[in-house]
């Protein structure tokens, strides 16, 4: 048993049409109910809610400040290698795309490391791209106690691995593995998935099952904004949040909501969603799961980061490279894709801070334990 059996159940153009078909009186029920469902949840993303977003937006920060507090996470990406041996028509390290290619040596990711901590952060995501001869278990088995002996927490986002290689690297420091389906409808990923191990939908649709059951402490998911129609596609993702919180209920979660950055290969979104939609989204899923951790990447504007930090959001990255070598050598022509919040780590805290919230370096987990 794993997801894959639950998404099996159900029809994507049925989902959309329910989606689409909710009322007024759907969204208004939703917000007067103390706990949500999944149907409820389809009303908080529909068009039908959009007139509401001020009252889901105060239910939001509510929520959140119960159970968060008024604290904001900070993670920085930490990139080892662009490295990649699927073509995948989104992404800047597509191996179809003719870039410099670069994976850092135990020198050089001493030298990110120690450019890191010079920003405070304690916690790291550790990403590459997708070469499981070049960067695989070998290369981690050595990268990821060298990195994990300078930070308190560590997660990564890499390609999906086998239930007992997650469980070996556990016992080398992981703590966190964030694994995006991308698209939850089948057609359109393989629409975007040309050649390499990441053709194989299934397998990576399972990740998180076998995530959990090696014990990670934290997993993370989400579609990638903009590859098929985005109420549809989170809405997978909130069936699929709530298969994982009923299933392995010792796991914490995280959910992203990126948007479709430009990148070398230059593919046009096939939805767009806009910032009052974003901030829909946001406070849809806050008011689905209270628990559940929000995570807003640098590929979102300043201003808009900024405006939307108490309604739901959790954690952020801040001065973010997205490429290997970017902290302690910037090197734009490796990057993954562009960013939009340029600004210094402590432009972003200071930010923060101005807004009322506290910056936390390391992540929940060892900042309520001590």
């Amino acid at each position: 048993m794993s997801y894959v059996d639950v998404w099996k159940q159900l029809n994507w153009d049925d989902v959309r049409l329910s989606i689409y078909s909710k009322t007024a009186t759907d969204v208004e029920r939703a917000l007067r109910k103390p706990k949500r469902d999944l149907e409820d949840f389809k009303a908080l993303i529909s068009p039908a809610a959009e007139p509401y977003l001020e009252q889901m937006a105060q239910q939001s920060a509510a929520l959140t400040r119960k159970r968060f507090g008024h604290t904001m996470s900070f993670y920085v990406p930490l990139y080892l290698s662009n490295l990649c041996a699927n073509a995948c028509t989104y992404c800047g390290f597509s191996m179809e795309n003719r870039i410099k290619r670069r994976t850092l040596t135990l020198a050089e990711i001493d030298q990110e490391c120690q450019a890191i901590k010079a920003m405070n952060f304690d916690s790291v995501l550790l990403v590459t791209g997708e070469h499981e001869r070049k960067v695989g278990m070998e290369y981690f088995r050595e990268s990821v106690p060298a990195i994990k002996q300078q930070f308190s927490y560590l997660a990564m986002e890499v390609q999906p691995l086998e239930q007992e290689e997650y469980a070996e690297l556990k016992t080398l420091g992981l703590d966190a593995v964030m694994v995006y389906q991308e698209t939850y409808s089948a057609p359109t990923y393989a629409e975007h998935h040309l050649r390499g191990n990441k053709m194989d939908f299934e397998y990576r649709l399972a990740t998180p099952d076998r995530l959990a059951k090696a014990g990670i402490d934290k997993i993370g998911i989400g579609a990638l904004i903009g590859l098929e129609e985005w109420r549809t596609d989170c809405f997978f993702a909130a069936t699929h949040l709530d298969y994982l919180e009923r299933t392995y209920w010792q796991t914490r979660y995280s959910i992203s909501f990126p948007r479709l950055r430009p990148c070398e290969g230059g593919l046009q979104p096939k939805s767009i969603m806009s910032d009052r939609q974003l901030v829909q989204l946001i406070c849809a899923y806050r008011m689905f799961n209270p628990q559940v951790e929000l995570s807003l990447s640098t590929r979102e504007s300043p201003e808009f980061r900024d405006n939307v930090l108490p309604l739901g959001v959790t954690s952020m990255s801040a001065g973010s490279k997205t490429q290997p070598g970017g902290y302690a050598n910037d090197e734009p022509e490796l990057e993954q894709f562009s960013i939009s919040d340029d600004r210094s780590v402590a432009d972003v805290a200071a930010a923060v801070k101005q807004n009322g919230f506290e910056v936390v370096w390391k992540d929940w987990h060892h900042a309520y334990s001590g």
